[in-house]
């Protein structure tokens, strides 16, 4: 074959790929374990305080789901972990 018919593409550099997924920040886990730790204090109190519903006692047995809230928040933390 002729050269004349060859057509010569310019040369690019391959492209970089990802080096994978990037490491978490180095608060994730202080802020993951502070959250399931003070859902556990919370409830804790809640159970403790008896008739008095401490930590807040405006909202009663709602306690009990702003301690699990705060549990559930941090291991839901733990899926994103690397």
């Amino acid at each position: 074959m002729p050269e004349s018919r060859i057509r010569r593409r310019a040369w690019t550099a391959p492209q970089e790929r990802p080096a994978g997924p990037r490491p978490t920040p180095r608060w994730w886990v202080p802020v993951m374990l502070g959250l399931m730790l003070a859902g556990l204090v919370w409830i804790v109190v809640f159970y403790l305080s008896g008739p008095a519903s401490y930590p807040v006692p405006q909202i009663g047995a709602w306690n009990l789901a702003v301690g699990f809230a705060l549990v559930l928040a941090g291991f839901a933390m733990t899926t994103r972990w690397r």
